[in-house]
């Protein structure tokens, strides 16, 4: 009965960014129940299916309890269990023989999306051990969209729901299905109940697009020609916000006469999107003030992300909508420590010149390393070599781009060492792997250093099994051993009390509180400027010669389809996984169980593909077979593959099944765009064959 648990306020963390607030009921040390908290800052009690299966993953039969040191061929799953002095022994000793080998540079630091404060642990880990090399997938989820609006307009501009917004503009964003940092669904739910109007830019039609007071049914890769468009028709038809472009943009004529090449009649052809669908999209937009554009990492995915972000932030700027309550503003950060201070950026002082992706001249402030030029330096030591590699929250063979290529490379390094909670494809390459404890089993704090001007308490609610530590425990210990100990902590939770400091709050304190948040000011352009070179929004980048970057928003190189490869695929992430996590939680398999990949009924038709064939998708870099659903929700001619899939449950492979299904089987790692080394992961021209499955030994198939 609920009458006899213990009740503990905590958030939600590494099932999705969201951060919903949550009440876990407790008994003998094990969680029974889990509901949304009703006073919980951004979810308001909401909570989705992941956050409800979260407890299982603490108590999975498979789940790594004992440090493993691997004693076969990588990849055999061949281990030995370990202690964890040896481990960490191991994993110390042999970072610090590449250092002395080759330099600091040649280990590098991964992490996966961040999860909590141990990618920032990871960073200091890196700083102190004198690594510039950071390796995480942000080239194509989230730098795009916060260092373009850092150079563009001076800060990262977040969709604001916590006001009242005539219209509320999800771009690549379907958030009923996957909660963003900071952004939970039943925020936008409340904005729509209270009024505002609601369009949706998406290949497919999403819940959220039925909804719609307007849908706009747009071609993967195409985000900039259909923002470029919608810039045109606001310029030329004098819609946009006439008091701030004059006085708080910079290049504002320039972009005017820029944006006059891309009519929407020009752009249908490429965007997918009807000239008076565009046309109308442009002025609903204008019209609505405030509007805020929810704006999804959909857009990044491909070398234009740079293009794709600029153009947004400039609708954004021209109609008025950039840091006013109700549309995309810049949040003040709650009074904790600054990210700088944290992971010690001062003991590296010229990281900027020394990691790898600066050899490519990326653009400035982009300070983990793409993984496609990662890759590359391990496999052909430009700009230097690389020989180790230490992996947390990540799972690249699945997660980057080009999967055959992502092993190769594994196998070239020197030394691997992974923290996971569970074997994946990528800890199975590992030398060392680490069980790390997860979510409910040691203090946290979410949504530092994202940006939302949010912190959020993560308290402890059970104790971890006996040999599992939290990845913060652990990057202090290999910090202890591999540089000055004294620039580390005798108890993790000192970090936490580091961060906590200028707020005046103990830890304690903190998870009574629930969540920090940053005053509410806006337009504070009137009191400072924006934080750019000019002092306003630029719309023609000030330094983009210095830079050697477009000084405005273009349509760079768009997917071009043939005879060969007819048809565009694209992605779509599933609601009840996260990336590639948690499809060996049964709860969550039973909800989503095979890889479906979905395209309309005329397409299949076209290709001779009845719904739930086993079906190849093929790209020139490679192929990978899911299972067809036939949809109406599709547009004709595009193809939406499941992202993320491998088989955990596969008995006599080691890799579970990595290479079946894997979305980035198809993709490529090369070419890259400029400004943040991104590959293209959306917009792929493809093809789509019946899979001929072959009989066995009996005949049967």
């Amino acid at each position: 009965m609920a009458e006899d648990l213990d009740w503990i306020r905590t958030h939600c963390g590494r099932m999705d960014h969201g951060g919903c607030a949550l009440k876990v009921g407790v008994r003998n040390n094990r969680i029974v129940r889990v509901t949304g908290d009703p006073e919980g800052c951004l979810n308001r009690g909401y909570v989705c299916a992941k956050g409800l299966a979260s407890p299982d993953k603490l108590i999975h039969p498979r789940r790594l309890r004992h440090p493993l040191m691997r004693v076969g061929e990588r990849g055999a799953g061949q281990w030995e269990s370990i202690g964890w002095d040896q481990a960490l022994s191991t994993i110390a000793a042999r970072f610090l023989e590449i250092r002395k080998t080759h330099g600091a540079r040649a280990a590098a630091f991964c992490q996966g999306m961040p999860k909590g404060m141990e990618h920032f642990v990871l960073i200091r880990l890196a700083n102190l051990f004198g690594s510039p090399n950071v390796v995480a997938v942000q080239d194509v989820c989230h730098a795009p969209r916060e260092i373009t609006g850092r150079h563009t307009c001076g800060f990262y501009p977040v969709a604001d729901f916590h006001h009242s917004s005539q219209l509320a503009l999800l771009w690549g964003s379907n958030i009923v299905a996957t909660n963003e940092e900071g952004v939970i669904c039943s925020q936008l739910t409340r904005a729509l109940r209270s009024g505002a109007d609601l369009m949706v830019v998406d290949p497919c039609r999403t819940e959220l697009a039925e909804r719609a007071d307007l849908w706009i049914p747009l071609r993967p890769g195409t985000d900039q020609a259909l923002a470029l468009a919608m810039l045109h028709v606001i310029v030329a038809e004098g819609l946009f916000d006439e008091d701030f472009a004059t006085n708080w943009t910079w290049g504002f004529d320039d972009l005017a006469r820029h944006v006059a090449a891309f009519p929407p009649e020009e752009m249908a052809p490429i965007t997918g999107v009807a000239a008076d669908v565009t046309r109308e999209a442009a002025r609903r937009y204008a019209a609505a003030r405030p509007a805020a554009l929810q704006w999804g990492n959909a857009i990044e995915g491909t070398p234009n992300n740079f293009h794709a972000a600029r153009a947004l932030i400039c609708l954004m700027a021209i109609c008025g909508n950039l840091d006013v309550p109700g549309g995309n503003i810049a949040a003040v950060e709650p009074p904790v420590m600054g990210l700088g201070e944290f992971v010690r950026a001062d003991r590296l002082p010229d990281k900027r010149k020394e990691m790898i992706h600066a050899h490519y001249g990326t653009i400035p402030q982009l300070m983990t390393v793409p993984p496609a030029l990662f890759k590359r330096a391990v496999r052909e030591e430009v700009p230097y070599p690389v020989k180790g590699m230490y992996i947390q929250c990540a799972n690249p063979m699945l997660s980057w781009a080009d999967s055959p290529g992502t092993r190769t490379a594994l196998e070239t390094l020197d030394f691997i060492a992974v923290s996971d909670i569970f074997m994946t494809p990528t800890a199975a390459m590992a030398d060392i792997v680490l069980p790390a404890a997860t979510q409910f089993e040691f203090n946290d704090i979410g949504h530092y250093g994202l940006g939302h001007g949010i912190v959020l308490a993560r308290p402890k609610v059970v104790a971890p099994p006996p040999d599992c530590r939290s990845d913060m425990a652990i990057l202090n210990e290999l910090g202890r051993r591999m540089t000055d100990p004294s620039d580390w902590f005798e108890d993790p939770d000192e970090m936490l009390a580091a961060v906590l400091k200028p707020a005046g709050l103990s830890f304690r304190d903190f998870a009574e509180k629930g969540c920090l948040q940053g005053s509410a000011r806006f337009r504070k352009y009137r009191d400072r400027g924006f934080r750019t070179p000019t002092g306003k929004v630029e719309l023609r980048l000030s330094r983009a010669e210095k830079f050697n970057l477009p000084p405005l928003p273009d349509l760079g190189d768009m997917p071009r389809c043939d005879d060969r490869y007819p048809l565009l695929l694209t992605s779509a992430k599933d609601p009840h996984y996260l990336h590639s996590s948690y499809r060996w939680v049964d709860r969550l398999r039973r909800k989503s169980p095979h890889p479906l990949v979905r395209f309309h009924p005329d397409t299949g038709r076209r290709f001779g593909i009845r719904d739930e064939e086993t079906v190849s998708i093929e790209t020139a870099a490679g192929r990978f077979l899911q299972t067809a659903r036939l949809t109406t929700r599709v547009l004709p001619g595009v193809v939406l593959a499941a992202h993320g899939w491998w088989f955990p449950e596969e008995p006599d492979d080691p890799l579970g099944a990595w290479d079946r299904s894997g979305y980035n089987m198809a993709t490529a790692a090369t070419p890259v765009g400029k400004a943040f080394g991104a590959p293209t992961l959306r917009g792929i021209p493809c093809n789509l064959r019946p899979e001929i499955q072959k009989p066995d030994a009996d005949g049967e198939k």
